[in-house]
Order: C-alpha cells, then structure tokens, then sequence
C-alpha cells in the first residue's frame, strides 16, 4: 500500500499556506429545497460538486458529512466517493464525518473502508467515536498510522446531550472527556510537527481551560457560524491549543450556494476573520 506524509504533516502544511478553516458539506434536504434543488441523487450531485468547484482550491479541508448521502443509498455512497476524490484532487485535504465506532474485525472493516489507500471512499482522515472504550479505536489507529492518514476522535462535543458521556466522571477522578484527550496526547507524542491523531472539541463550549487540549494533534472545532461560535471566540475557548484548532463552517458558508462565487466570498471571509483573531496570540 502507498504510504503518504502522515496526515498532521501534511494538515499543518495546508493550515499554514491556506488558513485552518474546514468547510462542511452537509447536503440535508432543507439546504437542497434552498438552492433549488431536487432532495435526490441529481440534486446531492450538483449540491456536491458545486462546494468542490467553489472552495477545494482556497480551504484547507473539506468534511463531507456521510450521513446525508447514505440516505440515499448505495447511489448516494457514489456520490460521496466523487465528493472525495474530486475534493482532494483540487487540493483539499478530506476528513470524512462518519462518525464510526465499533470493535474488532468491524472497527477494522470500517477503517478499511475510509482509510485504506485502495478504497474508494479513501479520505485523508475520518470522525470515529471511542464510546465503546478507546481501546476499540485500535485497529482504526494502526490503519491510520499505516496509510500516513488520520482520525478525529469525539472528546468533548457541542451537543448538550454529550454531556451525560463525556462530563461523567471515572474512578481515578478524571472525567470521560479529559481521559480521551490523554489518550490522544500519547498517539502523538514526539510528532513533529504535528500527529495525526486529532480531538474533536465544540467552539460553543466555551471556557475549557481545565482541559488539557495540548494533544500535539488538530483539534476539529464544530459550532463556528450558525451554532453561534465565531471566529473571536477562538483564543478564549482554546487557549493556547488554538494554533492547531480547525474550525469547521458548514451552513455559515453553504447558505450562499449555489452561487460559487458567493460561496468563494463567505469561506473567503471566515477565513480572513480566523486569520485576524488568531494573529494576536
């Protein structure tokens, strides 16, 4: 299997020449009925393709939500797997949303799927979730780190459900959350000039400085944009971990399409806004 640049290289490369923002593609049936289009297969395709035309070339990542286009079946997992190849031949980075987390040969299967340079749905990184034990996460680590890809982990969410997970607390004192940063802090210990291995942690929770976010690993930060984080709140929700927050718009920037300039113009300006409240810390 063709080995790349681990994906934190690779990641810190594309944050530093285009800016850190991560555009979603989120094709829900109401932002399809916004830009005209027909909630099918046709109308997913132009959604796709008309957020690969506008931004691949100016955004350091692209996160295709799965979901939205598993639900239309296996025509819908074609869709996604145009979505990835075209998104990272114009030059984007791919984190696929999946969200995967099981164990075993499964957990594996699912790596596979996502990570394995031959597969059609092959991404620069994936969304898993280690709610059945960090430890399930394995195989997904070892594909990762074989492929030169990457995961983001679910540690600290925006949902307010999360919570009741990811806030409870363990024998040893440690609550659910703060475990999974550490775990991840390991995977990346002595990565230069970043691991692979990434969080991801909500923009709209607000002060985090109890955690320990110094994972040496990006950290996917949904919320900017219409959940209600903006770009200022940044320094103050990651503290010193913000040069390695990616930010993530989805609906911030979606809701100009399909316009392609207009959806050039918003991911323009999120990123110029990201550039301004980070260039004083």
């Amino acid at each position: 299997m063709t080995v790349l640049e681990p994906f934190g290289a690779r990641l810190r490369r594309a944050m530093d020449a285009r800016g850190p923002l991560c555009v979603g593609i989120d094709p829900h049936a109401s932002l399809l009925t916004e830009w005209g289009l027909n909630d099918d297969v046709a109308g997913l395709e132009r959604f796709s393709r008309t957020v690969v035309e506008a931004v691949a070339d100016r955004v350091a990542v692209l996160k295709p939500q799965s979901a939205f286009f598993e639900r239309f079946g296996s025509r819908g997992v074609a869709v996604l797997e145009k979505t990835v190849q075209e998104a990272r031949a114009a030059g984007a980075l791919v984190v696929t949303d999946a969200k995967r987390g099981d164990i075993g040969s499964t957990m594996a299967g699912y790596a596979e799927a996502f990570l394995h340079k031959d597969s059609p749905l092959f991404s620069d990184a994936l969304t898993v979730s280690p709610y059945l034990g960090y430890g399930s996460l394995s195989p997904a680590v070892a594909l990762a780190r074989e492929s030169g890809t990457g995961l983001f982990v679910l540690a600290l969410t925006s949902n307010p459900e999360g919570g009741e997970v990811q806030h409870a607390v363990r024998p040893d004192g440690r609550n659910v959350g703060a475990t999974i940063l550490g775990h991840l802090a390991a995977e990346n210990e002595g990565e230069e000039p970043m691991g692979s291995f990434g969080a991801v942690v909500g923009a709209t929770l607000g002060d985090l400085s109890s955690y320990d976010l110094a994972i040496n690993g990006p950290l996917l930060a949904p919320g900017v944009g219409a959940q209600g984080a903006t770009p200022a709140d940044l320094p103050k929700v990651f503290g010193a971990a913000v040069r390695n927050v990616v930010p993530n718009v989805s609906r911030g920037v979606l809701r100009h399409g399909p316009d392609i300039r207009a959806l050039r113009d918003s991911a323009d300006r999120f990123a110029q806004e990201i550039r301004a409240a980070l260039a004083g810390v």
